[in-house]
């Protein structure tokens, strides 16, 4: 049986929730539905949506949500937030080596082709420190919580982690419609996100920096899946979002167009995938991003975040080795674990997973969003045996993880609350200090007996609660 967050057994109700379930408890179920409606109405015209590539009907959408928040004590959260911090001090130290000296590769720990051989590597990394020796200055970490009542971290999201504008709008949507709510609980602050946000990106600030550092969002347009996000943080930081038509090299420096003229920019918050931040340097076709630009960069004339080259850091198969990760470079334990994972380049790794299919998540290492993946216990005998097929020709590309029974919150439903199976992404801010907001994105699966949490696939999301003790 999964872990009902709500309920304790024999039907009581755990501490965070009692607060909660006494209010519910006294509520119109009629008046709960219409607030439901009510809210995703404002979502509407606020323009709160995401879109679905690669399907032609409905591919700009709403994210169905849902208003019974996840409740988190606040002991819950300080031993989540302890090893938070550990691991992306760790993912940091790891980025610096493998780009530096490679210890880790030298003592054996990470294999080289694991790094060499990955696309996410640049070598044009090799050798450079970015400003504040900061790699990853914005991580969403997904984590899920199991049967055992066990927090394990599913996977890293050390390039440009989405969905943190989902969580703001979530808390302003509730604090709207249930003041009360807010006043039976001391619930901690999420939307000073932005503010915590632009201080960060202008710690980082390059050496070129003259006085206030001038930041900005670099976004590939409006026709990105998290559009609304870029220009949300953009309005509510105060910056400039810009695309690459806007910027360009004006002598050592990356300046953006404005009614003043061009203006040179300090810090470069970019939501543009590697591979198109710069034509000169990665893919010559792309006109998404800026001629120059990683020169600029590399002579410390602008500090982009997240840095190049981040993305081997959440590659699954370096996600295996995390464990050993952390220890290397912290000298501790891992204080969360991984989910235990079966790498299918490994011989005798393939043989289980090609065994227990049935019963395994096997996933794509580059993959994400819930694509290129299977669900053993929910597919097909053909749906398995086509992917064996796939684990056999290209066995580096998969990893294999047990379906793990993920807890479960309420949601509302017509006859009132059913559990419903759940993750959550915290967003981790990275500069001369480590801040992780006190609460993220939690994704509901929204269908009985689901397991998938995506947006893109169906799920939903929540406002996340973490209480003062």
């Amino acid at each position: 049986m999964p872990f009902d967050e709500m309920l304790a057994a024999g039907n009581g109700v755990r501490a965070p929730y009692r607060r909660f379930q006494s209010w519910f408890e006294s509520q119109d179920p009629q008046a709960l539905a219409e607030k439901a409606g009510e809210a995703e109405s404002f979502f509407r015209r606020t323009g709160i949506t995401f879109n679905v590539y690669g399907q032609k009907e409905a591919a700009e959408r709403l994210i169905p949500f849902d208003l019974v928040p996840r409740i988190i004590s606040g002991s819950e959260w300080n031993r989540l937030a302890e090893g938070i911090e550990q691991r992306v001090r760790a993912l940091n130290a790891f980025l610096a080596d493998i780009y530096h000296d490679r210890e880790i590769v030298k003592a054996g720990i990470v294999p080289a082709r694991l790094i060499d051989g990955n696309e996410a590597f640049l070598p044009q990394m090799v050798g450079f420190r970015p400003p504040g020796g900061v790699y990853t200055h914005i991580i969403g970490v997904d984590i899920v919580r199991t049967a055992e009542d066990r927090f394990y971290v599913l996977e890293d999201n050390a390039r440009t982690p989405s969905g943190v504008s989902y969580m703001i709008e979530n808390r302003e949507t509730m604090m709207q419609m249930f003041p009360e709510l807010f006043a039976q609980n001391r619930v901690r602050p999420v939307e000073t996100y932005p503010r915590h946000l632009r201080r960060s990106l202008s710690a980082v600030a390059p050496p070129a920096c003259e006085g206030v550092p001038r930041v900005a969002i670099l976004t590939p347009g409006i026709h990105n899946s998290a559009y609304y996000e870029h220009a949300f943080l953009a309005d509510q930081m105060g910056v400039e979002l810009v695309e690459g038509s806007d910027l360009k090299e004006i002598d050592g420096r990356i300046a953006m167009r404005t009614t003043r003229g061009y203006l040179p920019i300090d810090v470069l918050y970019r939501r543009v995938d590697d591979a198109y931040l710069d034509p000169l340097a990665f893919n010559p076709e792309s006109v998404l991003g800026v001629p120059g630009i990683m020169e600029v960069y590399k002579k410390g004339g602008i500090t982009l975040a997240n840095a190049p080259g981040t993305g081997i850091s959440d590659d699954k198969a370096i996600y295996s080795y995390m464990p050993e990760i952390v220890q290397f470079y912290t000298g501790q334990p891992a204080i969360l674990e991984n989910v235990p994972t079966w790498r299918c380049a490994e011989e005798d790794s393939l043989s289980y997973v090609l065994d227990n299919i049935e019963e395994l998540v096997v996933k794509e290492v580059h993959g994400s969003g819930g694509y290129g993946m299977l669900v053993g216990p929910a597919a097909s005998r053909e749906e398995r045996e086509t992917f064996c097929a796939k684990l056999r020709e290209r066995p580096g590309n998969y990893i294999a993880q047990p379906t793990l029974a993920l807890s479960t919150v309420p949601i509302l439903v017509e006859k009132g609350l059913a559990p419903r199976h759940v993750d959550l992404r915290p967003f981790v801010l990275v500069s001369d200090t480590v801040k992780i907001i006190p609460g993220g994105l939690t994704r509901v699966a929204l269908q009985e007996g689901s397991l998938v949490v995506n947006s893109s696939q169906g799920g939903g999301t929540k406002d996340t609660w973490v209480l003062e003790d």
